[in-house]
């Protein structure tokens, strides 16, 4: 069928181009992979020598085309059927969606969705263009731990059991050998300051609970041994009907939030002083001496932690626990954040290549059944993580 056409919200074909924008810290193996799949891929950075230099440091140079990026670049380049995948800041995005709307290409990106891009959504279902987010690690891979873990206890339990719930879902970037700061950068200092101070919305003891400064809800949390230090963050309380859990059973407790080195309390006890008093000129500036102070070098490796737990408790004395662990060290080829957060990611683009996702908006997670289908697809990729029941 001629595009010209084709009918109002009918999935526009993809092209098998693959236009990359951004080539920061969570671009890894997962851009490689892309590579090989896609008929094209184009990487797109600040300049073009910049974009070149990044593919040589990935070992993919040829193999990728570097471009400078801007806006009216990136339309003058789109064909109907390509695929965008953002790596650049949330609020960017809607801007680059409207683009990809506008050229009726599809979209992609590991971030959660925006009131910005959510507006974009009916015209881009109605333009046949698929639009996938919260494909990454936190949000993503948490989302499918989270997903199958529901499903697992439905199967066992019951959806028309009575029961109380306890669902947890912890994840963080972490340096691998502990420095005294109890911390590695793994994204930009400026909005790791701008996380902690945002309120955080979550149940506890069967009530919302809301608290204005995250971190002052620190508490311990120990995984095989080892213990953590963990706090909520952003609203956990629109999980509770995104992943799906049953009428019968009560949430106890639900929570999303950071996982930290044990210690990071006590480390950060200054910054949290200047959080609470600070401005935005005084954040901005603080997140710039943290950076300069605490720099990622390419000595250092990181760890990524993400633990997700479910444990749901019958009226007649029932247990159903289980637990999804994703515990992986960075190497000297590919930092563990880059390559939770882009093997995802580059799995989500194969599946609009292929056809498989359905315009409008999409999540790594929207069923119980893809997320056994991305876990195992993930899985045979290599990527490693456990589940205990």
């Amino acid at each position: 069928m001629a595009e010209t056409t084709r009918a109002a919200g009918e999935r526009v074909p993809a092209s098998g181009t693959v236009h990359w924008i951004g080539a920061g810290l969570s671009t890894g193996s997962g851009f490689a992979v892309l590579c090989d799949t896609a008929d094209r891929v184009r990487l797109w950075h600040r300049t073009e020598e910049r974009a070149a230099r990044s593919l040589a440091v990935l070992g993919l140079t040829g193999r990728a085309e570097p471009r400078a990026f801007t806006l009216p670049a990136l339309a003058a380049e789109l064909a109907p059927g390509d695929v965008v995948v953002s790596m650049l800041p949330a609020p960017e995005h809607a801007a680059l969606l409207g683009v990809c709307v506008e050229r009726r290409a599809h979209f992609a990106c590991s971030s959660y969705v925006s009131d910005a891009v959510l507006d974009l959504v009916p015209a881009a279902r109605e333009a046949g263009v698929v639009v996938l987010t919260e494909a990454g690690l936190d949000p993503g891979i948490d989302h499918l731990f989270a997903h199958d873990l529901i499903a697992r206890a439905r199967e066992a339990i019951g959806a028309e059991t009575a029961a109380e719930v306890s669902l947890t879902s912890y994840c963080g970037g972490i340096p691998a050998v502990p420095n005294d700061f109890r911390y590695r950068f793994s994204w930009a200092p400026l909005g790791v300051l701008g996380a902690l101070r945002s309120p955080a919305r979550y149940l506890e003891a069967g009530a919302e609970t809301t608290t204005a400064r995250p971190w002052e809800a620190t508490r311990p949390h120990v995984i095989d041994g080892e213990t953590f230090e963990v706090y909520p963050n952003r609203d956990s309380v629109p999980f509770v009907d995104q992943y799906g859990l049953p009428d019968a059973w009560k949430p106890e407790t639900f929570v999303r939030g950071t996982l930290r080195l044990d210690g990071w309390l006590r480390a950060w006890e200054r910054v949290f002083e200047e959080l609470k008093g600070g401005d935005d000129a005084r954040i901005a500036a603080l997140a710039a001496e943290l950076a300069a102070t605490y720099p990622t070098t390419d000595e250092d490796r990181d760890r990524v932690v993400l633990a997700v737990t479910l444990d749901v408790r019958a009226g007649s004395g029932d247990v159903w626990s289980g637990r999804y662990l994703l515990d992986l060290r960075g190497t000297e080829e590919e930092s563990a954040m880059a390559r939770c957060v882009s093997r995802p990611l580059a799995l989500g683009v194969r599946h609009i290549l292929d056809g498989s996702l359905p315009p409008g908006l999409g999540r790594a997670a929207e069923t119980a059944e893809r997320s056994r289908q991305w876990l195992a697809e993930l899985a045979a990729e290599g990527l490693e993580f456990t589940l205990r029941t």
